[in-house]
């Protein structure tokens, strides 16, 4: 299997739907759409199964486990080669994935620049690059996080380092543009292939002001920093991560 998508999705109802057609007409047959939903008490599970799509793998937890455990579960269970995060709530552009996949021939881990859109898709900035000021570099990514999740794809091999998550870790995407600039070649492109969708429902806080205070920024760092250690651990002495049995619904 040449690509995985994994989708997190928590009380989506409004924008699953969209965002699940954007990802579906840009996958061969043998993809996968593997979405893991945390416990959803809206119509979110519904709209999904009505989907119908032997692509889609579809697990939905019993109960709650967070945003940062609930993409680790998808990433857990994903097939393919090469893996996409998705939120529930953008839509991708038609050339996303043929896009990265050029890219993903040379570099391990991908960003793609995104078009910040309103609830309506109404343009609100034109670049997120731009506005956030983002780049690469270990030390700047440390000190504030420019690996977006929702327009990262990186090679599986990535998931031997990355997995499993720490329960401590700040969010899933900066702790894997961390171990991407530590263990692997990355590579931010301008491409805007996303529209990124703000609204006063979003699950994730990338690209708003941030609410977390001075000090649990500084708590978050440290976390980060007392886990560098198992990172090369797993580097050099760790095993290939492989994906575990899942008991996921095939959506036909």
């Amino acid at each position: 299997m040449l690509v995985s998508v994994c989708l997190a999705t928590y009380n989506g109802e409004k924008y699953i739907k969209e965002q699940i057609e954007s990802i579906l007409k840009q996958l061969q047959p043998d993809d996968e759409l593997v979405i893991t939903d945390d416990a959803s008490i809206d119509n979110t599970a519904e709209i999904i199964r009505c989907v119908q799509d032997d692509r889609i793998v579809f697990i939905q937890n019993s109960n709650r486990l967070g945003v940062i455990k609930n993409f680790e579960k998808a990433l857990k269970v994903a097939q393919g080669e090469y893996i996409f995060l998705s939120d529930q709530d953008d839509v991708w552009l038609d050339d996303k994935l043929q896009t990265f996949l050029r890219y993903l021939q040379k570099s391990d881990i991908i960003v793609s620049d995104a078009i910040i859109v309103n609830a309506e898709l109404e343009v609100l900035h034109a670049s997120f690059f731009r506005q956030k000021g983002v780049r690469k570099g270990l030390l700047r990514n440390f000190y504030k996080n420019n690996y977006m999740g929702c327009n990262m794809a990186f090679h599986r091999k990535v998931l031997s380092i990355a997995l499993p998550f720490p329960d401590d870790i700040p969010m899933h995407d900066i702790w894997l543009g961390i171990i991407g600039e530590m263990f692997f070649t990355t590579r931010f492109i301008p491409e805007k292939l996303n529209l990124y969708r703000r609204h006063s429902y979003n699950v994730s806080q990338a690209g708003s002001t941030s609410p977390f205070s001075l000090a649990q920024k500084i708590k978050f760092r440290l976390n980060l920093l007392k886990y560098f250690p198992l990172l090369f651990a797993r580097k050099y002495f760790g095993q290939k991560q492989r994906p575990v049995p899942r008991p996921a619904e095939k959506i036909h």
